[in-house]
């Protein structure tokens, strides 16, 4: 299967991409924006015990992004086939800045509107960027969607690493989490000098329901338990280290290490994929990975707080060979929207309560260790499951 699609003389969308002028500036858009993409998540989670919020708020706002992500998310195609690629995306961004702006105007109320607000941006961010790839750099769309991928790890690194310094430095935690409005009002102005004059939108076309197929399930389960442990780890692991003795500025650079270390990881992942007759066995030491960072986190927080970090960063890369496994397991195009429109769709679905239970799960329990435990059980159904998805076959194609 090529890595990277061709232009299609037969699709407007692929002609589009051939034609459209200024692919530097409109490859800049797409990096700044994916920058943002994970900032908002990342940022909030490494001041929660600055902010002092009630764990109740807290667990709220950890399943925020999850569950923005499934609902608003789905409605991505709608929204494109109604005002178009390139306004829709604006409508993203924008709704990304005001909501990084609403959410320190106020108390908790506020917070959560506002970032809701901020995910909702990026849950259609998140369906557009592969279309925007796809429309302005048909022949390098491997390259570019590495590019974007690096960039939005590095984004989120990056939030979780200095934001505690801004808010301590300025006295505020707000202005600990207003400085990212910036970063995404700078990434609305590029994006709409970029995308100026350009009104066309995408043909979603048509494509079949895949509810009945065990391996888009297969699919789907690992896409899920993936995510989860995604979302539990930004959103929680900095308060996992400040409960075992260190200083939120130590656990915010160990929530930056855990997100860059895996960032090469997520280069190589997929192109090993590709390579391999079953990806089951990448999936599982992956996965495995991941349950002994969870497991180290349960034991040990703060003697081998560096090591659980880069396990769990490593252990992530079952994200980027997940979303491999939408091509690999189809024979065609339709096929892998519909099996990455389903993954994504439920996936997020089921991951969504995950960060909120496992807060609920510490506050009953008074520690992190039952919730480590959970995740780790969860990491290793996640190993059995991808030895399915992960086997040499498709999804029977359309009659």
């Amino acid at each position: 299967m090529p890595a990277d699609v061709q232009t299609d003389p037969q699709n407007p969308t692929s002609r589009l991409g051939a034609r459209l002028p200024r692919p530097a500036l409109m490859l800049a858009a797409v990096l700044l924006v994916a920058f943002n993409l994970r900032v908002a998540v990342t940022s909030l989670g490494t001041l929660f015990e600055l902010a002092g919020l009630h764990p109740a708020t807290q667990a709220v706002l950890t399943s925020l992004p999850v569950i923005c992500f499934a609902v608003v998310g789905g409605l991505g195609k709608t929204l494109i086939s109604r005002v178009g690629l390139y306004h829709c995306q604006t409508i993203a961004v924008g709704m990304l800045t005001a909501g990084l702006v609403v959410r320190v105007l106020d108390g908790p109320a506020i917070l959560i509107l506002g970032t809701v607000l901020a995910c909702s941006g990026i849950a259609l961010s998140n369906v557009l960027l592969p279309s925007l790839v796809k429309a302005h750099f048909p022949s390098r769309v491997g390259t570019v969607t590495g590019a974007y991928s690096a960039i939005l790890s590095a984004g989120a690194a990056i939030g979780a690493m200095t934001t505690v310094p801004i808010a301590e430095t300025s006295g505020s935690w707000r202005a600990g989490l207003l400085v990212w409005a910036s970063t995404a009002a700078l990434a609305l102005v590029v994006w709409l000098t970029a995308s100026r004059g350009m009104r066309r939108t995408i043909d979603s076309g048509s494509h079949r329901s895949l509810l009945r197929s065990p391996l888009a399930w297969a699919v789907t389960v690992v896409f899920a338990l993936q995510s989860a442990s995604a979302y539990v780890t930004m959103s929680w692991l900095p308060s996992i280290y400040a409960a075992a003795g260190l200083s939120p500025q130590q656990a915010g650079f160990l929530l930056a290490a855990s997100i860059l270390v895996g960032v090469p990881v997520y280069f190589a992942a997929p192109v090993i994929a590709m390579r391999m007759r079953s990806q089951g066995l990448l999936i599982a030491f992956f996965s495995l990975c991941l349950v002994c960072g969870y497991l180290g986190l349960c034991l040990a927080p703060a003697a081998g707080g560096l090591a659980w970090a880069v396990l769990i960063g490593v252990g992530g890369s079952v994200f980027p060979v997940t979303l491999s496994l939408f091509a690999l397991r189809t024979s065609n195009a339709a096929d892998t929207a519909s099996l990455s429109a389903m993954g994504q769709g439920f996936g997020y679905l089921i991951a969504a309560p995950m960060p909120f239970a496992v807060g609920l799960l510490q506050e009953w329990t008074g520690s992190w260790a039952l919730p480590c435990l959970v995740m780790a059980t969860l990491c290793l159904i996640q190993t059995i499951v991808g030895f399915s998805a992960g086997r040499q076959r498709v999804i029977a194609p359309a009659r």
